[in-house]
């Protein structure tokens, strides 16, 4: 019944549906062009007035002046230990970075280091392989 509503002169030989003529819209790059004169325009003004527009900004709104600071930075990244590593000091926590580099070096190398594959493991199990 739905194919009542339609006629059979919205489609092509093949059977596909005519797609009418849609607008094209917005000129292919126009949308860069915009944002690369804006960038421009930008630049043209920093390099004019670019210290002293941040010093005013920093004197006479501070709370932007942080907002923008802090858009620039990276978002942050986290990192968490196991709770083993808890309370080592940085230089401990080096040492135990250069051990399990030492005892790794062998496996990435294609061997097992002299170690029996199962040992290999077991070593490992303790070490979460995920840091988050």
């Amino acid at each position: 019944m739905a194919d009542a509503f339609i006629s059979e002169d919205k489609r092509d030989e093949r059977g596909r549906f005519i797609v009418p003529p849609v607008s094209p819209g917005r000129p292919k790059g126009a949308r860069n062009k915009l944002g690369e004169a804006f960038i421009d325009a930008l630049h043209d003004d920093f390099q004019q007035n670019g210290v002293q527009a941040i010093q005013q900004a920093r004197l006479e709104s501070p709370i932007q002046y942080v907002k923008v600071i802090a858009s620039l930075l990276p978002s942050e990244h986290r990192i968490t230990f196991n709770e083993q590593y808890e309370g080592m000091t940085d230089a401990e926590l080096a040492d135990r970075a250069k051990q399990l580099a030492a005892a790794i070096a062998p496996l990435l190398a294609g061997g097992t280091g002299g170690i029996e594959p199962d040992a290999a493991q077991q070593a490992g199990a303790d070490i979460s392989p995920r840091v988050h």
